[in-house]
Order: structure tokens, then C-alpha cells, then sequence
């Protein structure tokens, strides 16, 4: 929960007729930033350009008592999406929690709103260039097309048939293959990605742990909680409880 200094000052309570006004501004900015999250997915540069051009030229809300700050949370926010966006395309872990530290650094670092827009268009270029990067050379076609299938429906009950069906190959032939490559067996490798997903329901929703351990499919919140334990050496609501204020 966020803690207000008793110095502060509150911005003054909006009525419901400022409420509805602010909900219809923001909603084309809303549906543009969830066609930004499927461009970066897909590796598109030039239409996830397009639409940060579109997304420039409307005003996005501010807190006028901290403009800064405001457009700092703003770009955290689209760096974890662009984090997760490049997950579902593909990308390596490894690159994708890289990019994520660095820019996330960089964006405490801005001193002005101009840094923090020339910085937005520097993120979106990298993301997707490591996003490329990773899938051209990390795997075969058809582990990356696995990949690909598990990342996009991580919120789906995800068995090894389902995948190999997908991929067009024996079960047994994309399990070896999948190990040889990827150093972890499939379900391993499905369990970290969900761990991964569910970090941002955690940071980003109150979503209970009993719901999100149903929503990503593990047989219960026990087992949910020792997985994420394993891969993060938190349980679920440590990592909630350490979430900035």
C-alpha cells in the first residue's frame, strides 16, 4: 500500500461526471497500447513505431503535483509489459530480464520528461532487436515454434501432446529435442514461465494466490507456492509484500 506523507498534497476528489469524462479519454489509449503489446510480440519495429506515434500525439494522464514521477511510473509500466511481450515472442530469459534490469535502471536515472520520451523509443528498438536476436539464434524452428505455442497459452492447461500436435511432431521426438536443447524438460520449462507470468498479477493486481495458482493451472496453491519458490527463493506473497510502494 502506498505511503503518503503527511505533508503531502492530495489532489482534490473528482466528481462522477469528471470520472466518466477521464474513462472515455483514456480508452483509445488503452486499446493503442494493447496493439503496441501484440506488435513487440511479434518483432513488428516499424508498426510498434507507429504505434508510439499514435500513442504521442494524446496526452496520457498525469498527476499534476508530480509530472515526473507520473511519466516514470508510465514508462515502468510499458517496460514490463514490453518484458513479457518479448516472452510470449520467444525470447530468453536471460535477455528478456537483461533488458528489463537495464531500462528499468535507466528510467530512475531520466531527470526530464524529454529524457524519459527519447528513452521510450531507445526501449522499444532494443527490446525488439533482443527479441529477434534471441529467436534467430537460440533454437531450432521447431523448439522455437514450441516455445512460441507455450507462450501463448501459458494460461492454458499445456500438455506435451497438445504442444508436439502443434509442432507437427512425435511427442517423444520434441520432449529428447526440447531437453537437448532448452537444458530442462518441457513441463520445467512451462512451470517458470508461469512463474514468470504470475509475478505480474502479483505486482499488478490483488488478485489472490489461490485465484492466480488457479488461473495458471497448478493443481493447487501449495504446489503453485513451492514452484515459485523455487524459481524465485520467494513464496508468493513475499514477493508481493517487497512490491515498491
Amino acid at each position: 500500500m502506498s505511503t503518503i506523507s503527511k505533508n503531502a498534497v492530495l489532489p482534490e476528489k473528482r466528481s462522477s461526471e469528471d470520472m466518466k469524462s477521464n474513462k472515455q479519454f483514456l480508452y483509445p489509449s488503452y486499446l493503442l497500447e494493447n496493439q503496441l503489446m501484440d506488435a513487440v510480440q511479434d518483432g513488428d519495429l516499424n508498426g510498434a513505431i507507429s504505434i508510439i506515434e499514435s500513442l504521442s500525439t494524446s496526452e496520457r494522464p498525469k498527476y499534476a503535483f508530480q509530472p515526473l514521477r507520473s511519466a516514470k511510473n508510465q514508462l515502468i509500466s510499458i517496460c514490463t509489459l514490453y518484458t513479457r511481450a518479448i516472452l510470449r515472442g520467444g525470447a530468453s530469459q536471460e535477455v528478456a530480464s537483461s533488458l528489463n534490469m537495464t531500462y528499468m535502471l535507466e528510467i530512475e536515472n531520466c531527470q526530464t520528461e524529454q529524457e524519459l520520451t527519447d528513452l521510450e523509443y531507445d526501449m522499444l528498438v532494443r527490446f525488439i532487436e533482443g527479441l529477434n536476436k534471441s529467436r534467430a539464434t537460440q533454437y531450432s524452428n521447431i523448439i522455437n515454434e514450441a516455445i512460441a505455442y507455450i507462450q501463448s497459452h501459458i494460461l492454458e492447461d499445456l500438455s506435451l501432446q497438445a504442444i508436439s500436435s502443434h509442432c507437427n511432431v512425435n511427442p517423444s521426438y520434441l520432449s529428447h529435442l526440447f531437453k537437448k536443447e532448452v537444458g530442462v524438460s518441457t513441463v520445467q520449462f512451462i512451470n517458470q514461465k508461469k512463474i514468470e507470468e504470475s509475478k505480474y498479477f502479483l505486482l499488478h493486481t490483488n488478485q489472490s494466490i489461490a485465484d492466480l495458482a488457479k488461473k495458471f493451472n497448478f493443481c493447487n496453491q501449495s504446489y503453485f507456492t513451492a514452484q515459485f519458490k523455487f524459481y524465485t527463493s520467494m513464496t508468493p506473497k513475499q514477493f508481493r509484500d517487497a512490491r515498491p510502494s
